[in-house]
């Protein structure tokens, strides 16, 4: 099968491989598309290993045909998906949503998995279960008002152009943070109430203005740590999902103490494939509706074939795209 290696030097290199045999409880898939994440250039760069066990490859996400069935599915990957084909656990797949093409969905399941593992399972977004409750996943609930005010940082990027949208359909008010006044405008666009470009923004106080936040969606880390506990209200919470600014900051205990605020980092890809299972089965529950009903569409900044994997790095990397990129991997 053709696949993407990461050789030494940290290069992306298109080869020819054995296809994988696939483990108890593991089925093969061949892949039709196959999304891009940040995470993958993490991993190629040498930072960010698969978990033990996990493909070498990179590739978190894909789409395409159960070989035992021909069930058009989605898959979410610990590694392996930039092949023709993959082996995943059985329950980490999904049926495709009808929807959306099954080129568009290999960019689905990792953003659509990931923004509701943390919006919703982690940080209780919808669940009106007020500050001392709890979820039915056993998170703990938001502050208890009608509508809770998310703010999401890189707000046109595959999370977080999804998670505009996803936290909108469920009653949420939006904000949103930017790299450029087009891109605010496309946050705006997907449905954030206000946006803000985070060059030219005192982005403490604009969100103060507009009221604070009881949810921050965070992919920066480090380097905003301190201010997006500044702008939360009293029960908020700071999901960190990512360091693009680094793994390390400072923190006022006393602020964070003070709002009875709580910080919560995660990640999704070395999670166990029973606890994928319960994700993927939420987000099953909540977004194949969303998509179906136009409450939420997929962007796609671009689609390019498996061997310009390298190109499609260069354009997360560049920055100021708009939702996904992904790999067209059948020919």
């Amino acid at each position: 099968m053709r696949a993407v290696t990461i050789t030494e030097d940290h290069r992306l290199e298109l080869a020819e491989l054995p296809e994988p045999i696939p483990a108890e409880g593991e089925v093969l898939v061949d892949v039709v598309a196959a999304g891009v994440n940040r995470a993958d250039l993490a991993q190629a760069s040498g930072k960010y290993p698969p978990p033990p066990g996990a493909s070498p490859l990179p590739g978190l996400e894909v789409s395409g045909r159960r070989r035992d069935t021909g069930e058009e599915v989605v898959a979410l990957l610990a590694g392996g998906g930039y092949a023709e084909v993959v082996a995943v656990p059985e329950e980490q797949l999904l049926p495709a949503p009808p929807s959306l093409p099954l080129a568009d969905a290999g960019g689905l399941v990792e953003v659509a998995a990931t923004v509701v593992s943390n919006l919703v399972i982690e940080a209780g977004l919808g669940a009106g279960a007020g500050a001392e409750g709890a979820d039915a996943d056993g998170a703990a609930g938001g502050s208890g008002s009608p509508t809770e005010t998310l703010l999401v940082h890189g707000g046109t990027g595959g999370i977080g152009s999804f998670a505009i949208q996803f936290a909108r359909a469920l009653g949420a008010r939006v904000l949103a943070v930017a790299g450029s006044d087009e891109a605010i405008v496309a946050a705006r666009e997907l449905g954030a109430e206000q946006a803000w470009n985070r060059r030219t923004t005192d982005l403490v106080a604009a969100v103060r203005e507009a009221g604070g936040a009881d949810i921050v969606l965070d992919v920066v880390g480090g380097s905003i740590l301190d201010d997006n506990v500044r702008v939360l209200r009293e029960f908020g919470r700071v999901v960190v999902i990512g360091t693009l600014g680094g793994s390390r900051g400072e923190l006022d205990l006393g602020a964070l103490m003070a709002k009875r605020a709580r910080i919560i980092g995660t990640t999704l890809r070395s999670r166990a494939p029973h606890d994928k299972r319960r994700i993927l089965r939420r987000t099953r529950e909540l977004v194949w509706p969303m998509l179906a009903d136009g409450s939420i569409r997929l962007p796609v900044q671009a689609h390019l074939p498996l061997a310009e994997a390298a190109r499609a790095h260069e354009i997360l990397a560049a920055g100021g795209h708009l939702g996904k990129v992904i790999l067209d991997v059948a020919e």
